[in-house]
């Protein structure tokens, strides 16, 4: 979203003299940007507004225009379903709107057969009232995918440089139709190609799962949700040095936030963020930095 001190990532094959010539499709693929390392996050995935003129990158989603002048980051939930409006509320409602994209009235009208089933009805997150999408064959991956192409594209040609996709352990709740190696399997697939419309993808929390390994299946940094609540972080730090963007919450306790900007807060963007990632003006908005983070 930002353009400063650019962190580029050519994506080209090395060629030795016997080597076969360079196709026409790999030669056109485009540089990947990386976010900054320890760039000023801001998490806005809940609603968007002007961001202070100090935060380098930016997590929105698809479906907002990025800033200006910043590294910008596509929210899409590439697992679950969007919730539909009125679902959280009792009773929920009894006629939700199938052409709002992303929803789960929208998957089951037209993609129905990626969407996760178990005795005829839809395999629910309950705590957040989405669908599990259905990532259990390769056919069902490639299906997904085709679904979600469109988004990845438009993330690009709205002008975002990086992707986050969200519920990447929906193996989690998905009543043990399929493992984590599943939802990795679809990860591969999806980084694939994002990568090849120039967009870095983040990994969205899960490092218990992914380890070390998150780059190896595509990923370019990390954004980590209440690492320091779980004593987590480091194992983000590993594989991704500062590009990993942690955000904490004010429901947490604070002494996880400020014990972690102790250790970290100088190098790397960390964030204190009301649950909702409410919009700037909300009453409920809160957003804070270490306070021994350098302002710029």
């Amino acid at each position: 979203m930002r353009n400063w001190g650019k962190h580029v990532l050519v994506i080209a094959a090395a060629l030795c003299a016997s080597a076969a010539p360079v196709t026409a499709a790999s030669a056109a693929l485009p540089a990947v940007e990386l976010p900054p390392p320890g760039g000023q996050f801001d998490y806005q995935i809940g609603g968007p507004y002007t961001p202070d003129a100090s935060v380098k990158v930016v997590s929105r989603d698809r479906e907002q225009a990025p800033v200006p002048g910043k590294y910008n980051v596509c929210y899409l939930n590439a697992m679950q379903t969007q919730p539909d409006p009125g679902a959280d509320e009792d009773p929920p409602n009894p006629r939700p709107n199938p052409e709002l994209v992303g929803t789960t009235a929208w998957y089951l009208k037209y993609h129905k057969d990626v969407v996760l089933h178990k005795d005829g009805k839809p395999v629910m997150d309950g705590e957040w009232g989405e669908a599990v999408l259905d990532v259990t064959t390769s056919a069902k991956r490639k299906a997904l995918l085709e679904v979600q192409k469109p988004w990845i594209d438009g993330c690009r040609t709205s002008g975002f440089q990086a992707i986050e996709p969200d519920n990447l352990d929906s193996y989690d709740r998905s009543g043990g139709a399929f493992k984590f190696a599943q939802n990795r399997d679809y990860m591969v697939l999806f980084n694939g190609y994002a990568k090849e419309k120039g967009l870095a993808v983040a990994q969205k929390n899960v490092n218990s799962e992914y380890g070390n390994t998150g780059p190896s299946v595509g990923f370019s940094f990390a954004i980590a949700e209440e690492c320091a609540v779980y004593d987590e972080c480091a194992e983000y730090r590993t594989p991704y040095g500062d590009r990993y963007y942690e955000v904490e919450y004010t429901d947490n306790p604070r002494s996880a936030f400020t014990k972690e900007c102790t250790k970290n807060g100088k190098t790397t963007s960390i964030i204190l963020r009301d649950r909702n990632v409410v919009p700037k003006g909300h009453k409920d908005y809160h957003y804070e930095l270490c306070a021994n983070r350098p302002r710029s």
